[in-house]
């Protein structure tokens, strides 16, 4: 009876244990589920409302239909006056008609009251501003080359003037508005080919392939001179982006390559290079002559530049937040009571931001207000982690953010620092909207060339340059302009001349 009894109680335990795995299984694939309809149906923002004031507290309900109709009294005021047919509503806080910039060609329009004007005396116009459009017109540059002939019948010509691309029919403008509409407006060069199709100028796909190709090898030097620039930086942030690549060695596949991008925040430089793996050897060979502050995502690949000297690498702190935040599935009370800590944190920067505090104070905010925040945090976290299961989402979260605290707090050591990754994240974007447009690179090469645009797109935008004024001076510009200068045509560095 003995051995029947342990046995049963050791049935007993093993499916305990058989049931805790399958509930813990259960819950990690209901987070996923959950993280997988966010992506596919809801959106996309990370932006969380505390159902309570006080950051202390783990939770504190609050009726849904009182926040709402908090919300409604607060949106706005509005009155209606009723007249004999309708209803008028009328927005106090309306900010008027949209004023249209003084640049744009005016061509008015004159009318007059009916009956005409005889015998009246004008006092003032009533004017009504209509924003209209016209499509984009292609012109032809014809340069006329005058020959002569002296008394010895030998014939004069005038030399041809130096153009972008002696060999090709495109101008500088039209070479330059195939970039923009590609690298900045997300337009394929299959649906430019279309474009021009319409208006009976039919040019090859390879042709305009070709007009890509060797734009870029015209400003090349260029894009060296900016990779000098931003390693000679001393404050970084780094990530990575896929790409699909067309690989003659995969038939009827693509090959999986990535971006790799650079970005000083603060003098307004963003660098995009081309690897065909994700692997450390990227980043450590970019990397070997630079020294300052490095900022990632936690990505492991970084995780040499730990000790790699002349190199403070520190964290994200939105990477962090973000796994609370999809936590809160797994474990509500825990994942809002740190999602409100998060909130704090962002609280001061803004503060600081809208304040336009100096760099001084700004040190000075962080090191009394925010180092109190993180030390509190961390104790909270290193607590909770105890009470939760490691493998569970917010056990996961709680894991991270213990395990990089310290290099996450490093943002509090200096003002240039930010407090999380977002500045080149920004600068991704334009490539995933352009994914989703152009879906591959044609080679390896071309995945070279599409990184070097980037780079020079994003730089113009960072600094509030037209990238189409830019280009264009450029390309007309860059055949005659002395090497050793190169980095006077850098978009941060860039005057257009009269």
């Amino acid at each position: 009876m003995q051995t029947l009894s342990t046995d049963y109680k050791t049935l007993y335990e093993e499916s305990q244990v058989l049931h805790e795995d399958l509930q813990l299984k259960y819950e990690l694939l209901h987070t996923e589920l959950q993280q997988l309809k966010r992506l596919i149906y809801g959106a996309r923002h990370e932006r969380f409302i505390p159902e309570s004031n006080n950051p202390s507290q783990l939770n504190l309900a609050i009726q849904a239909d009182a926040v709402a109709a908090s919300k409604l009294s607060s949106a706005k005021k509005i009155e209606y006056i009723r007249t004999t047919t309708t209803v008028t509503e009328i927005n106090k806080n309306h900010p008027g008609r949209l004023k249209l910039p003084s640049h744009l060609e005016r061509r008015d329009t004159i009318i007059e009251p009916p009956g005409g004007s005889e015998g009246l005396k004008w006092i003032d116009d009533e004017i009504t501003e209509e924003l209209d459009y016209e499509p984009g017109k292609y012109i032809v540059n014809r340069y006329i080359r005058r020959k002569y002939i002296d008394v010895h019948e030998k014939i004069f010509i005038a030399p041809m003037i130096d153009r972008t691309l002696p060999k090709a029919i495109a101008g500088p403008g039209l070479l330059t508005q195939i970039v923009i509409d590609k690298y900045v407006d997300h337009l394929p060069l299959y649906r430019q080919q279309q474009r021009f199709a319409r208006e009976n100028i039919n040019i090859p796909y390879s042709t305009i392939t070709d007009w890509v190709t060797n734009t870029c090898k015209l400003i090349e030097p260029l894009y060296m001179a900016l990779h000098g620039e931003v390693i000679r930086s001393n404050y970084l942030h780094a990530d990575e982006s896929p790409i699909k690549v067309l690989d003659r060695d995969k038939k009827g596949q693509t090959h999986r390559g990535y971006f790799w991008v650079y970005h000083n925040s603060i003098e307004r430089m963003v660098l995009f290079e081309y690897q065909q793996g994700r692997g450390r050897e990227a980043p450590v060979a970019m990397l070997k002559d630079f020294a300052g502050h490095l900022q990632t995502d936690g990505y492991s690949v970084y995780d040499i530049f730990n000790e790699r000297e002349g190199i403070t690498h520190f964290y994200c702190m939105a990477h962090a937040r973000r796994m609370f935040f999809e936590a809160q599935q797994n474990d509500k009370a825990r994942a809002e009571y740190a999602l409100r800590q998060f909130g704090l944190l962002y609280d001061i920067e803004r503060k600081a931001k809208q304040g336009s505090f100096t760099p001084e104070q700004v040190l000075e905010l962080r090191q009394s207000e925010a180092l109190v925040i993180l030390k509190e945090f961390e104790q909270w976290m290193i607590e909770q982690y105890k009470q939760t299961l490691p493998k569970s989402p917010i056990g996961k979260a709680l894991g991270y953010s213990i395990q990089r605290w310290k290099q996450l707090m490093i943002y509090t050591s200096d003002s240039k620092l930010n407090i999380d990754n977002n500045p080149v994240e920004n600068c991704i974007r334009g490539v995933a909207i352009g994914r989703k447009n152009w879906l591959f690179a044609g080679s390896h090469e071309a995945a070279k060339r599409s990184a070097m645009l980037y780079s020079l797109m994003g730089t113009c935008k960072l600094n509030g340059i037209n990238p189409f004024i830019w280009l264009r001076d450029i390309l007309q510009r860059i055949g005659n302009h002395h090497v050793n200068k190169i980095q006077e045509l850098l978009p941060q560095n860039w005057e257009l001349k009269a």
